[in-house]
């Protein structure tokens, strides 16, 4: 009893700086044993990853030695780098660069159809992943069970992965552009319904109660009081997943699917290392472009362009 009363006695300034250290033992408490799981965790995930593994390897002079595996793969590759890497002389650049990119008319037809493939898998996965938002969204949906069945179909389309998606529709519809297109498609559906929902989840309920009021049907609700608070949101989700897109489709190919893809998997059974180095350029160009292109529109749709 003398204990409490005189706990309850201490000074406003006493109790604060009481209360204010036990809360800092807690918060180190917890900080440690968040740091041991996390340390714990990512050594069980480096010993798994083989990152620990030692491995073989064949000295200068022939003889061979055991070294961990990490420094002792570095130098391999940047030989492999190095051999993606052209010869190219100030002397002979023009000839140079010409065998540099010598199938570069069969690259530009390639390239073409990779942007293609992205723009049609992002307008059908745009379409989907807009449509299904507002039923996933928790403050939207008509019922629990819409909620429900709605959330788990967008969590199986965007947890197999596009490369996934392209072996089956390469399957059902043999190799080219459509694979490739319904793979893009179909994982953007569950990605963008993903973010659109989110977006969904953090508008202003008070216009979808006025158009109820005034005797709205839900589907007036979503189009006059929650569609135009989202739109500048989905524009900007939409850009940015047609930049993911446009590297997507050139990795699909690999598997039969359309686009560069498929010169990838050609130089590298060919051996054609500076083919490689080629492919990569004009995707890291096409890509640049894209995203400077996208970034002005995103910006222009925000209100976040500057004057002049």
């Amino acid at each position: 009893m003398t204990a409490t009363a005189d706990i309850d006695a201490l000074p406003p300034r006493a109790a604060f700086e009481r209360d204010f250290a036990a809360q800092r033992r807690r918060a180190r408490l917890g900080w440690a044993i968040g740091s041991i799981l996390f340390f714990a965790a990512f050594l069980a995930t480096s010993y798994i990853g083989d990152f620990f593994k030692v491995t073989q390897v064949t000295l200068p002079d022939g003889s061979r030695a055991e070294r961990w595996i990490v420094p002792a793969g570095i130098p391999r590759l940047g030989e492999y780098i190095s051999q993606t890497i052209p010869v190219l002389r100030w002397d002979s650049l023009g000839a140079d660069l010409a065998e540099w990119f010598w199938r570069w008319k069969v690259w530009a037809k390639l390239l073409l159809e990779t942007i293609l493939i992205a723009f049609m898998a992002t307008t059908m996965g745009v379409v989907g992943g807009f449509l299904l938002s507002f039923p996933a969204a928790r403050n939207l949906a008509p019922n629990r069970w819409v909620l429900w069945i709605t959330r788990r179909f967008l969590e199986i389309v965007r947890t197999v992965p596009d490369l996934v998606w392209a072996l089956i529709f390469v399957f059902c519809f043999s190799v080219g552009p459509l694979a490739g297109v319904l793979a893009i498609a179909t994982h953007a559906t569950g990605a963008l319904g993903k973010l659109y929902s989110e977006v969904n989840e953090n508008i202003d309920m008070k216009p979808l109660e006025g158009v109820k009021a005034a005797g709205g049907s839900w589907f007036d609700q979503i189009r006059y009081g929650a569609v135009p608070q989202v739109l500048p949101n989905i524009i900007s989700y939409t850009l940015l997943r047609f930049e993911i897109n446009v590297r997507s489709s050139s990795i699909i190919g690999y598997v039969g699917a359309g686009g560069l893809g498929q010169e990838f998997r050609v130089a590298m059974s060919f051996q054609e290392y500076t083919d490689l180095s080629a492919l990569f350029l004009i995707i890291l160009a096409t890509v640049i472009v894209i995203d400077y292109g996208s970034e002005r529109l995103r910006h222009r749709v925000i209100g976040m362009e500057k004057d002049g």
